[in-house]
């Protein structure tokens, strides 16, 4: 089990509300879904219960107090590097419009044949 789905995991049993869960963990709705999905499906039973109104299974239970020891265990995260500034600028491989050059026509889209 990853740190950081027993961290999802607890923020939700905390609050016991999916969007709310999303919100305070700063990530969408969908990738809090999907977290706990692979939970269950990892633990192989079911976590929480999606009805109105969420509750933890007594699986959930068991692994939530896991997963608090595990988070007080594990070591904090490591501060996120910042990518060097400066470096070369790269050209956009868009289609965009061609440059107007003093003197030379406008570019014109190609008509299409019949």
């Amino acid at each position: 089990m990853k740190l950081e789905h027993l961290r999802r995991f607890a923020a939700l049993a905390e609050e016991l509300h999916f969007p709310r869960a999303a919100e305070k963990l700063g990530i969408p709705l969908a990738s809090l879904y999907t977290t706990i999905d692979k939970l269950e499906e990892e633990v192989g039973q079911s976590l929480v219960s999606r009805t109105p109104p969420t509750q933890l299974t007594p699986a959930g239970r068991l692994l939530l107090e896991e997963a608090h020891h595990r988070i007080a265990d594990a070591p904090p995260p490591a501060p996120k590097q910042k990518a060097p500034g400066g470096g070369k600028a790269k050209a956009s491989k868009g289609k965009g419009r061609a440059p107007i050059v003093k003197g030379e026509p406008k570019p014109y889209k190609k008509r299409q044949g019949r």
